[in-house]
């Protein structure tokens, strides 16, 4: 079981970003996967989770402007990001449940700034 995420990097703010995660040993029709953040001196928080059925749900931060997605065939997790905000800048971390067990990537930097 492994998440590896990736996609991070300096974006402007109102600008697009899309991330990824492998997920070697997950089946997603079976198994939720989800995003988190941590910004700077903050806690991890929850972003946007999407379930086995399809069913996406999202923070009220990021309603509108994320959306998490992903690829059954190839096991692999996105998050598209746009209009990004300065706010926005923190570590990004797949997590993906799986016999009642967490298991979360490495995470990703993603920086808004101009």
């Amino acid at each position: 079981v492994q998440l590896q995420a990736s996609g991070g990097g300096l974006v402007q703010p109102g600008g697009s970003l899309r991330l990824s995660c492998a997920a070697s040993g997950f089946s997603f029709g079976v198994n939720a996967m989800a995003w988190y953040r941590q910004a700077p001196g903050k806690e991890r928080e929850f972003v946007a989770r999407i379930t086995p059925g399809g069913e996406a749900n999202y923070a009220d931060s990021v309603e509108g402007r994320f959306t998490i997605s992903r690829d059954i065939r190839k096991k692999i997790l996105y998050l598209h990001m746009a209009d990004l905000k300065p706010d926005d800048t923190a570590v990004y971390y797949c997590k993906g449940n799986r016999g009642g067990y967490n298991y979360w990537g490495q995470g990703t930097l993603v920086t808004v700034s101009s």
